[in-house]
């Protein structure tokens, strides 16, 4: 059984970009519109890092089906 590193990073970036957006959402406006000109860092972060998670878990996926099939370096 071999490892894939992309699907362990993906579940931690889309669980930490989820956990970020939800905060920057329930999170008061009034912070980022004292330091940060008016944005919510945290939920803009969050989609980021949610959508990089995704990507990862996207290429661990797609490389756990080219093997299944046999197709793919066969190491």
């Amino acid at each position: 059984m071999q490892l894939d590193v992309r699907l362990p990073i993906g579940l931690m970036f889309s669980l930490f970009g989820a956990i970020l957006f939800v905060f920057g959402l329930v999170s008061g406006h009034t912070p980022y519109e004292e330091h940060s000109l008016g944005i919510n860092i945290n939920s803009d972060w969050g989609i980021v890092l949610a959508l990089f998670g995704a990507c990862m878990l996207a290429l661990a996926l797609r490389a756990k089906g080219r093997v299944a099939r046999g197709v793919g370096p066969s190491t």
